[in-house]
């Protein structure tokens, strides 16, 4: 099923509520269950913890909205990198993420026009189904704030390190970043940062990122890293795979690509037995230390790519 009109339970119905004088009011016992309103030109909702989880808060988000902007143009919500929960409810409400607000504690704004529709809006990443993919060999799970020490062993290693882009060391305020806000960015569509976990032993061995930095083109690109001792074993060709079937299947891209230094033989295997073919050398495309300019091994996988491969139809090929 495509994920982008799959209907979640803050989606549905009208939430058996009413909103009267800024109090949320459950229609059945007449409970009050919340409050919203204009705080300074801003939509703020809160819901009482036991109500929280049945689609309260879209349903009063929505009711409100739908009453305001018939005598205002523009509705705004701000909302924090890590309250999750409010974002899911602004999409939901037809709410578009349209820019970070700066500042101290910086802010997502949300925004919805007079004009907009009522219905969500549509997510260019949906969640995965169940939580996670996995081929029995592997799993892809969605990172977490709790992987920061994980992440920081994995971006620690030299070799990582060599290999990013660019080649520097994340700081830890960085790292905890990085963790904090995967799914603020998975619900912009923008990236989907994912752990690949060992099933053998139950441990992260390594990550594998998704940036769909170009919608427009129904492009996006891929980005991996192993631990040192789940290297040589075949999980990350394995990762690459299983979130290359769930990209084709679930959302819109048509390309996708993954770029690797022309020095990096071993993450070129990993590329190749994964279904994708070298398409271009670009020269001087990454950024290396102090300065320095290094070239780039274009490679891409489309859904034909995949499916020849799946089927033992076609052999990835290399083409300059």
């Amino acid at each position: 099923m495509d994920q982008n009109t799959e209907v979640r339970p803050e989606d549905a119905g009208d939430g058996g509520i009413h909103v009267r004088d800024g109090a949320i009011v459950d229609r059945r016992t007449g409970g009050v269950l919340g409050r919203i309103g204009l705080e300074h030109g801003l939509l703020t909702v809160e819901v009482v913890p036991e109500a929280r989880g049945r689609g309260v808060a879209t349903a009063a988000v929505r009711a409100f909205s739908r009453a305001a902007l018939t005598r205002r143009d523009r509705l705004e919500m701000r909302i924090g990198w890590e309250n999750v929960a409010a974002q899911r409810v602004a999409l939901a409400a037809g709410y578009t993420r349209e820019s970070v607000r700066r500042g101290d504690p910086e802010t997502l704004v949300y925004s919805r026009l007079s004009g907009d529709p009522e219905e969500p809006v549509p997510r260019l990443l949906p969640d995965l189904p169940g939580g996670e993919l996995s081929d029995e060999v592997i799993a892809l799970r969605p990172l977490r704030a709790t992987d920061i020490d994980f992440y920081r062993r994995l971006h620690g290693d030299p070799d990582v390190i060599a290999t990013t882009v660019p080649p520097v060391r994340k700081s830890a305020a960085e790292i905890q970043r990085r963790c904090a806000r995967v799914e603020a960015h998975w619900l912009a569509g923008t990236r989907a940062d994912l752990v690949i976990v060992d099933l053998a032993s139950g441990e992260p061995a390594g990550g594998i990122c998704l940036f769909y930095t170009e919608p427009a083109l129904s492009q996006a690109m891929i980005g991996y890293s192993t631990l040192p001792a789940y290297r040589g074993k075949g999980l990350t060709t394995r990762a690459a795979q299983l979130l290359a079937l769930w990209v084709f299947a679930e959302t819109d891209v048509v390309r996708l690509t993954a770029g690797v230094l022309p020095t990096n033989v071993g993450s070129q295997r990993v590329l190749e037995k994964a279904g994708f073919t070298r398409e271009a050398y670009q020269r001087l495309r990454l950024p290396g230390p102090d300065g320095t300019r290094h070239d780039n091994l274009c490679y891409v996988l489309l859904a034909e790519d995949l499916l020849a491969q799946a089927s033992g139809d076609g052999e990835p090929g290399l083409h300059a």
